[in-house]
C-alpha cells in the first residue's frame, strides 16, 4: 500500500574529478513503490544509487530516508535501506550460511535473531537448501541471489538494486520478477537500476529516466500503457522523428534519452507496438 515519501531527494548534484555526474536530480519515493530507474549506460544510474547508500558524498542537494537527513546521520539512514551492487561480491570460500551470519551482525540484528532472520531470507529467494553450500560453488543467479538475501537480512524499508538482472538467464529473470512482487506485497520500497527497459515493465509502478545527469522524465506505468525504446539508424533526425511521433494516436509521451534513442511510453498493444 502506498503512503508518505520513504525517500525525499532535493536538487542532488555530483561531480567526478573534471566530469558532472548528478545535476539537479529531484524525486521523492512512496512506500510500497517499485520505481524502475532507467537510462543510458553512463547516464548516472549507478552514481544516484550510491549517493541514496551513503557511499558517495554529494556536492549539494539533500537525501532524506524514512525522514533522516543522511548527510546528518548515515548509520541510522543505513538502518532503513539495503543496497545490491551491480558488481557485488561474497566470500566464495565461507558457507552460505557463515554469509548471512556475518551480514547479519555487520548490520546489527540482534544475535537472538538471526537463525529466524537467515531462514527467512534464504527462503525470500527460494535457496532453503543451499544453506551449507559453499558461496563459490553457486551458479552466478544463485549467488547473486544471495547477494541479495545479504541486503534484505535487517529487513530493511528500502532496497536499491543495480542491474540486478544483468547476466541472469530467462528463468533467473522470470524468478527476479516475481520476488520483487512478493517484495513490495510485503511492504517493502525498491529502487531498481536498469538499461533494458523490458525488463522492468513488469513490476515497476514507475520510472526515473535518467541521462546526462539529470532526470528527463518520470512517467506512471500502468498496465494499459508500455514503454518503448526506439534507436534510431540516423541520429540526426532523432528531433523530427520525436515530433512526428508524438503527434500518433496512441503514444502518450516521446523523450529523448541519448544521442541517437527515444523512450515513448504508449497504449498497450501488439497492433500498436
Amino acid at each position: 500500500m502506498h503512503g508518505a515519501a520513504l525517500v525525499e531527494v532535493h536538487d542532488l548534484d555530483f561531480e567526478y574529478p573534471g566530469a558532472r555526474a548528478l545535476c539537479g536530480v529531484s524525486f521523492t519515493l512512496e512506500r510500497g513503490s517499485v520505481t524502475a530507474l532507467v537510462g543510458p549506460n553512463g547516464a548516472g544510474k549507478t552514481t544516484l544509487l550510491r549517493c541514496l547508500a551513503g557511499l558517495e558524498t554529494p556536492i549539494a542537494g539533500s537525501i532524506r530516508i524514512a525522514g533522516l537527513a543522511l548527510a546528518d546521520d548515515p548509520r541510522a539512514a543505513h538502518a532503513h535501506l539495503g543496497y545490491l551492487p551491480d558488481h557485488f561480491g561474497l566470500y566464495e570460500d565461507l558457507s552460505v550460511r557463515r554469509c548471512l551470519e556475518y551480514a547479519a551482525y555487520a548490520r546489527r540484528v540482534p544475535a537472538a535473531e538471526v537463525t529466524q532472520r537467515i531462514a527467512e531470507v534464504l527462503h525470500a529467494v527460494e535457496l532453503d537448501d543451499k544453506l551449507d553450500t559453499r558461496a563459490g560453488g553457486l551458479s552466478r543467479g544463485q549467488r547473486q541471489r544471495i547477494a541479495l538475501a545479504q541486503a534484505m537480512i535487517h529487513r530493511p524499508e528500502l532496497l536499491l538494486l543495480d542491474e540486478p538482472a544483468s547476466g541472469l538467464d530467462p528463468q533467473a529473470r522470470s524468478h527476479f520478477a516475481g520476488l520483487v512482487r512478493q517484495l513490495q506485497a510485503a511492504g517493502m520500497t525498491l529502487l531498481v537500476s536498469s538499461h533494458i527497459l523490458a525488463e522492468l515493465e513488469a513490476y515497476c509502478d514507475r520510472m526515473l529516466v535518467l541521462d546526462g545527469g539529470r532526470i528527463v522524465d518520470q512517467p506512471t506505468a500502468t498496465a494499459s500503457t508500455q514503454t518503448l525504446r526506439l534507436r534510431l539508424a540516423d541520429a540526426g533526425h532523432r528531433s523530427r522523428a520525436a515530433d512526428w511521433l508524438a503527434t500518433q494516436t496512441g503514444v502518450l509521451t516521446c523523450t529523448a534519452i541519448a544521442d541517437d534513442s527515444l523512450r515513448l511510453q504508449v497504449e498497450s498493444g501488439d497492433a500498436l507496438r
